[in-house]
């Protein structure tokens, strides 16, 4: 799947309330959105639809359907008979019944490729605060959807630490515990009730992980637990040292000192600090591929959130929490 912005009449398909981000692309909002605002601002106002595919000479092909997005006819997959497109609108109203008040506000959404994966992120109320610091940890919940068969529809816990805007991708993995995937078949409206289920499973998710965070805030590494930890994360080949992967190592060591948010006080130089350092690596400076800077941002995010860089967060926190035992 390309990793670049999808665009949506000519403008990218994505939107942002408040500080502009890393990209600095998408539609700018002063408030987070409610649904029907995201949707609109983010280009994500398209429909897919199921189309029969024939042969280049007529033939039908059975048990198989082309989702082509109505508004530009591209072809964004091709799925099985029994697949269930869920559309854009569906996907937020889907996150609503988390919070049935309408009260749940949307901080980023957009899509990637020709439009064919879709995300929002939306805070949930709450946060964790570190030892009474500045240091804040905020609540949110992460959808994806995809509309080419490659995934069902997602919902994830993401917690974002404010200081640096790190997504920090605690799950040791995207499965059990950590959200709800909904299948693309059946009527997704008797699903609804999964959603509502959303919002104690986010209490207790992070209920725990508020207890995780601080007893790594507690724990001050020594130079030679921090050389283990780093090394664990992007180690040597087994043919001896490898440039790049010291030079990673040696930047996950600046991050530590000098990185954003780490000159908090209560939180400075502890296993805290250090997965940070890690997290602020992947969804800031991890080198990306593309001939633009926008192209290598796009896949940046697609990694830190979805791919590559969410894994290596998420043993990097599994090595930390052992780290600090």
């Amino acid at each position: 799947m390309p990793a670049n912005l999808a665009t949506t009449n000519g403008r990218t398909a994505m939107m942002y309330a408040g500080e502009v981000p890393w990209h600095g692309l998408g539609t700018q909002l002063d408030e987070p959105a409610t649904a029907e605002e995201a949707i609109e601002a983010a280009g994500l106002n398209y429909r897919v639809e199921l189309r029969s595919l024939t042969t280049n000479d007529g033939i039908p092909v059975p048990k198989r359907k082309a989702v082509v997005r109505t508004d530009s006819n591209q072809v964004l997959g091709v799925v099985g008979a029994s697949y269930q497109p869920i559309q854009n609108y569906q996907c937020f109203g889907f996150l609503d019944c988390v919070v049935a008040d309408g009260r749940l506000r949307y901080h980023t959404a957009g899509a990637l490729g020709q439009g064919e994966k879709v995300w929002m992120l939306a805070k949930l109320p709450g946060e964790i605060r570190i030892k009474e610091s500045d240091d804040v940890t905020e609540q949110y919940l992460l959808l994806s959807n995809s509309h080419d068969g490659s995934s069902s529809l997602r919902v994830f816990f993401t917690p974002i630490r404010v200081v640096c805007a790190n997504t920090l991708g605690m799950a040791e993995r995207r499965g059990k515990g950590q959200g709800v995937s909904v299948m693309h078949k059946g009527n997704l409206a008797a699903k609804i009730g999964e959603a509502q289920e959303i919002l104690g499973l986010a209490k207790r998710f992070y209920d725990d992980l508020e207890g995780h965070i601080h007893r790594l805030a507690n724990h001050y590494p020594s130079r030679e637990q921090l050389n283990r930890y780093f090394e664990s994360l992007y180690p040597d080949s087994d043919l001896g040292k490898t440039r790049r992967a010291q030079n990673v190592r040696a930047e996950l060591f600046r991050l530590f000192e000098n990185g954003r948010g780490m000159d908090i006080p209560e939180t400075k130089q502890t296993t805290w600090a250090a997965f940070n350092a890690v997290t602020e690596y992947v969804d800031h400076h991890r080198s990306t591929r593309g001939k633009t800077e926008t192209e290598r941002a796009s896949k940046r995010l697609k990694s830190a959130w979805f791919g590559s860089g969410a894994r290596l967060k998420s043993e990097a926190w599994r090595l930390a929490l052992e780290m600090a035992v």
